[in-house]
């Protein structure tokens, strides 16, 4: 269905009933546009891949009031739908959950005989139950269970779940073994862990997703599981990526709720983020209906995860989603366009509220969203009987509104509007539903293209509308019912109208607001040390020269291999440095590991960032082979050209370095 009709007597309209508004937006071309110079399709307040591809969102972790962002990657996308089959974690990090700094790839595809990484859950290991040490993060993840060539092609392997740590923050994760800590016995689909801590029961409780069930694991220590119940539902696709929570509702009792990713259209019913309220003991979950309810109607926000909200964490959840649909996954215009295929939704704070005889989620976007608010237009209350096309043009802000619907059979919002109204998308309510349409704008090319919920008889309803480049997102009264979908209007099409039909309605207290461009400067990988040689630029002196890095199973190392300035005894002794580069990121990260001879105290077994030939930052190792992380601020040194620099000058015990991962970022 087409919301509203009659667009020509819309464009009969237009010209009397335009309506001044200050401060329209222009468009902002993006760093990567087209040979065209078309402007950038980036979204520009929503999380967006840097590059090439991204699907599944990874649930975050809050290490030292830091929210670390993994999500599954992959560098070697083309296009080709067989690519995809490669993804590795990669991470970001955010101090809000809205504007996020890129950390480049956390846990490398190909590190162990399991190939690529596909989804899993991290936790901080407060306790050190798993024996990596108090704090350490770990990951339990899905991967092939020892693959063969045929199998990394075409993803065919044995699923099984694997464990991963990290002692560096979270910054870095190397496989703990090759060996599954939960075996797939022989079935198909068997993936995508979610651990949680059951605190009652001092136990770890994994939740894996097995087609048309959730199994329930529990263990001690992440290393020893003990299968212990299932949830069967056969009538919602293929479930993936589950989730399990608590939440305190608003009439103040405590439920438990879990989430899945499915496909309800079979019963035409979303697939999105399917939920139930319950009871868990602490082996399996009974639901209190059988039904799902559906955290979102659209079509685009798939692999959902939620954490915890650290302020609160009985009383609201955080969320974010993959606004995306393997219908359709592979065309979206970013990649021509931009060179990226990956955009996620706004990130959600979600409630718990007391709804008839059962219990809803309530959705709204994070607060923290308003921080970066850079101009908002307060149009007041204004009245509409027919269509009145906005003088504003835009194609990245937010609307709220509180619809007074009067006489009015159907009123709303023409968004992404053409000039000459014969493409836009409408996002409005009629006397039973509210819905969000994309047809006209054609893009999707899919028959999915009206998504509805329902709507009480209530003469005032409130709509929150966020429109990002390429997404749209519908937030419709208290939140219970959302509607988020891509939407892929061409570049110039940037109106923005208002309608109604059957009689007037009044747009009460009518607000755009617009927001910063929050798109992440990429982190910059300056040395990973995994080939034959130190790398392209380098250079080596003494003992180091004519040799390159060394395979090593370091605590803390990234990857299979390290510079290590050992080079067959601790005499050995050396200079690497690396081609010269420019400060354009706030920090540097790196791993070090080795002799505790400081710069200045010869002889030195130190690391240090050269500018115009001076040491401007330096480190040492602690005597230890375990690699520590070191972040050094550069923001008093944005702009410079400078070197990073290994030295090894001492000849006695513990006289050599290692180090690992040296990456630029924000």
């Amino acid at each position: 269905m087409t919301h509203p009709a009659l667009p020509a007597r819309r464009r009969a309209l237009a010209a009397g009933l335009a309506l001044a508004l200050a401060g329209s937006a222009a468009l902002v071309a993006g760093p990567a546009a087209a040979e065209d110079d078309a402007p950038s399709l980036r979204a520009r307040y929503h999380f967006t891949v840097p590059d090439h591809w991204m699907n599944d969102p990874q649930r975050p972790v809050v290490i030292d009031g830091v929210l670390h962002y993994y999500y599954l990657y992959n560098a070697d996308y083309d296009a080709n739908p067989r690519a995809n089959f490669g993804t590795e974690w990669r991470l970001a990090t955010s101090a809000d959950g809205v504007a996020f700094a890129d950390q480049g790839v956390a846990a490398p595809k190909g590190t162990n005989a399991n190939y690529d990484l596909w989804s899993g859950s991290a936790v901080v290991d407060h306790a050190g139950t798993a024996g990596f040490g108090p704090g350490a993060v770990v990951m339990l993840v899905t991967q092939m269970d020892h693959p063969t060539a045929a199998q990394k092609l075409d993803a065919s392997g044995q699923q099984a779940q694997f464990l991963w740590y990290s002692v560096d923050g979270g910054r870095t994760f190397r496989p703990d073994g090759d060996e599954p800590v939960i075996p797939g016995d022989g079935r198909r689909d068997f993936r995508d862990p979610k651990v949680v801590w059951d605190d009652e029961r001092q136990r770890w409780v994994a939740l894996i997703a097995e087609r048309d069930r959730v199994s329930f694991y529990t263990s001690p220590d992440l290393h020893r599981w003990t299968r212990t119940g299932e949830y069967v539902n056969a009538g919602i696709g293929t479930i993936e990526c589950p989730d399990l929570f608590r939440l305190r509702a608003d009439d103040g009792t405590t439920h438990w709720v879990m989430g899945v990713s499915a496909n309800g259209y079979a019963t035409n019913e979303p697939a999105t983020y399917a939920y139930w309220t319950g009871s868990f003991d602490g082996s399996t979950f009974v639901p209190d209906v059988a039904a799902p309810q559906w955290l979102d109607h659209g079509f685009d926000w798939y692999g959902a995860v939620t954490w915890e909200d650290p302020a609160a964490p009985l009383e609201r959840r955080l969320a974010i989603a993959w606004m995306n649909n393997w219908d359709y996954a592979h065309g979206a215009p970013t990649w021509p366009r931009d060179g990226f295929t990956g955009t996620d939704s706004i990130t959600r704070e979600i409630r718990l509220a007391r709804a008839g005889a059962g219990y809803s989620l309530l959705s709204a976007p994070v607060d923290a969203l308003q921080d970066h608010a850079t101009h908002t237009t307060a149009l007041g209350d204004v009245r509409v009987d027919g269509f009145t096309e906005l003088a504003y043009r835009g194609d990245a802000y937010e609307i709220t509104t509180r619809i007074s619907r009067q006489d009015a059979d159907n009123v709303g919002f023409q968004l992404r509007r053409s000039a000459d109204g014969s493409r836009h998308a409408d996002a409005g309510l009629t006397r039973d539903y509210a819905y969000l349409n994309r047809a006209q704008t054609g893009r999707p090319d899919s028959w999915k293209v009206e998504s509805r919920t329902p709507l009480d008889d209530a003469d005032t309803v409130e709509l929150r509308i966020l429109v990002d480049r390429t997404t749209i997102e519908v937030f419709v009264g208290d939140g219970r019912y959302t509607h988020s979908s891509q939407v892929f209007a061409p570049s110039g099409d940037q109106g923005l109208a208002l309608y109604t039909s059957g009689g007037p309605a009044v747009f009460r207290d009518l607000r755009i607001t617009e927001f910063a461009d929050l798109a992440q400067r990429p982190a910059r990988l300056l040395a990973d040390f995994e080939g034959d040689t130190w790398g392209a630029g380098w250079t080596a002196t003494g003992s180091l020269a004519g040799i390159g890095p060394t395979a090593s199973d370091l605590r803390g190392q990234a990857g299979a291999r390290v510079a290590d300035t050992f080079a067959g005894s601790d005499a050995a002794t050396g200079v690497l440095t690396s081609p010269p580069f420019t400060i354009d990121r706030n920090a540097l990260h790196f791993l070090i590991g080795g002799g505790w001879h400081p710069l200045g105290v010869e002889p030195a077994t130190s690391v240090q960032l050269l500018v115009d030939g001076v040491p401007v930052r330096t480190a040492t190792g602690d005597d230890s082979a375990d690699l520590r992380p070191v972040t050094w601020d550069l923001r008093d040194l944005a702009g410079k050209t400078a070197q990073f620099q290994i030295l090894d000058d001492a000849t006695e015990a513990w006289g050599h370095l290692m180090v690992d991962h040296v990456v630029l970022s924000d």
